[in-house]
């Protein structure tokens, strides 16, 4: 039984939705963990979701990563257990230091609420490996501080070890800067750590993952996490 576990902070607004993704796409029930809990049961994977933790006090994402359930994802997620963070979910694993880099506010100072092109870099991680690389797909974001920013050093890093996930792009797979809707730097709109089993992402896919929502591009990221699950039974 594959199990999920997907963490639940204050102002936190996508939870409900990935729990639907997840059990619809893998067939089995995923757990909800609030916050203040102290640890997370025995899990698959982990998904920090969506929203406005703390209501983005401080800095978004920032409060979150202090909350007493952290501690035992950080843990967790060292000792190995895959985990995907999503929009305020990528912001957390930033200020917990799981990922590098910090998401600033849109260049337009603006919310964005749209669907964008993206381009996926590494289909080699836990939740991409259903992606093909260099395939353009189509995924909503919904931001205010989706800005991925690091200092150039890092970005090399990410670059030259491969862990740039996916970047914004053209329908056509041009990463250009009218393709980048909120600034970020090399149009990144998601990184992993070296293991590629931490994967922190902009663009929501529970938001397209069957047809009644409009489309099935963010489908492969929960299908992705059950080829890893039947690997690790193999």
């Amino acid at each position: 039984m594959l199990r999920a576990s997907v963490i639940v902070f204050p102002g936190s607004n996508c939870d409900r939705d990935v729990k639907v993704a997840i059990e619809r796409v893998t067939g089995f029930p995923a757990r909800m963990v609030w916050h203040g809990e102290a640890s997370v049961p025995a899990s698959d994977f982990i998904v920090l979701p969506g929203g406005f933790s703390y209501g983005d006090y401080l800095r978004c994402g920032a409060m979150a990563a202090h909350s007493p359930i952290m501690r035992d994802v950080i843990a967790k997620a060292k000792a190995g257990t895959p985990v995907l963070g999503i929009c305020n979910g990528f912001q957390v694993l930033c200020e917990s230091g799981l990922l590098p880099g910090v998401l600033m506010r849109n260049r337009s100072l603006k919310f964005i609420c749209r669907d964008v092109d993206l381009r996926v870099e590494n289909n080699s991680t836990y939740f991409t490996r259903c992606y093909r690389e260099g395939e353009v797909i189509r995924i909503p974001i919904a931001h205010a501080e989706g800005n991925y920013f690091a200092d150039d050093d890092t970005l090399d890093r990410l670059e030259g070890e491969g862990r740039v996930v996916m970047r914004y792009a053209s329908a056509a797979g041009e990463i250009s800067d009218a393709a980048n809707p909120n600034g970020a730097q090399r149009n990144i709109a998601g990184i992993s750590d070296e293991s590629g089993r931490i994967v922190g992402m902009m663009p929501h896919p529970e938001r397209l993952f069957e047809t009644a929502l409009g489309g099935i591009d963010g489908r492969r990221v929960f299908e992705s996490a059950v080829v890893g699950f039947a690997e690790a039974m193999d």
